[in-house]
């Protein structure tokens, strides 16, 4: 299949591949695909995708566990990137050509999706998003990750292997509501994008504190990704082990397209 990658999570600890990314992305008639898992670290640099880049790769749909409808198991070997990334000129006209053809209205309408056909993944422009909000949380995985990591380099007799992926001691949430009637105006969605963990350790390697971190996370992805010259939407999809749970795995916000004035030469008409 022919996939435009638009969003990453941010990795998780596996005992089979280390660490596991979750990659979403569209065809080209706008339908959404899920690949996973993919160990992305341990990828080829000629294999390592970017967001925005059309890729080819062999997959097989999920069975079993995950009946989740755009779900695939990507063949790693089959990887093969596709030209560049597209580029975000002319307020991202190229890639909103694709990610946006398959726009539901709100997370509500989604939900009703996900009730009818196990729909999973989506993307919607929220009415008004009114706050991130963000709270301490562990920093370390949990005790039953660490013990399977283990368990699997014991048995497999793993010489060398990875650090499992930094755990981010803080937990992320937009708080919004949709243009739709049924919305209680007071959504709080967790963030699981790979680029709010990214940027949080990216200011932490340069000095900044756990929480002067965490709050310059929220001032870029509050104040520059949902101003009010940007047209936003949330890349939204659910959760394995909890299928009603939906996380906003990234933005899409490009600026708002500003409408041309007449020259001064140039007629103005009124209907």
């Amino acid at each position: 299949m022919k996939v435009l990658i638009t969003v990453k999570t941010y990795p998780i600890p596996s005992a089979k591949y280390d660490e596991l990314v979750c990659t979403a992305g569209v065809r080209e008639d706008g339908g959404f695909v899920r690949l996973y898992p993919v160990n992305f670290r341990d990828l080829p640099f000629s294999q390592q995708y970017k967001k925005y880049q059309w890729i080819e790769v062999q997959a097989a749909k999920h069975r079993g566990q995950d009946a989740r409808k755009e779900s695939y198991r990507p063949n790693f070997d089959t990887i093969k990137l596709l030209g560049e990334p597209i580029p975000a000129t002319r307020n991202w006209a190229e890639r909103a050509k694709y990610v946006l053809r398959g726009k539901s209205d709100s997370i509500e309408h989604l939900k009703e999706q996900q009730a009818h056909d196990r729909t999973s993944l989506g993307i919607f422009k929220p009415k008004k998003v009114h706050d991130l909000v963000y709270k301490q949380a562990s920093s370390d995985w949990k005790a039953s990750f660490k013990a399977a990591l283990a368990q699997a380099r014991l048995w497999e007799d793993r010489k060398v292997s990875k650090k499992p992926p930094r755990k981010v001691p803080f937990k992320f949430q937009y708080v919004f509501e949709c243009d739709d009637p049924r919305c209680k105006k007071n959504h709080r969605m967790m963030i699981e994008d790979w680029e709010v963990g990214a940027l949080y350790w990216k200011l932490v390697d340069r000095g900044a504190s756990p929480d002067d971190a965490a709050k310059s996370v929220r001032e870029k992805f509050l104040r520059e990704l949902c101003a009010d010259d940007r047209d936003t939407h949330f890349y939204v999809g659910t959760i394995l082990a909890h299928p009603k749970t939906w996380v906003v795995i990234g933005v899409f916000w490009p600026k708002i397209a500003k409408a041309k004035m007449p020259r001064s030469d140039e007629p103005l008409l009124f209907n």
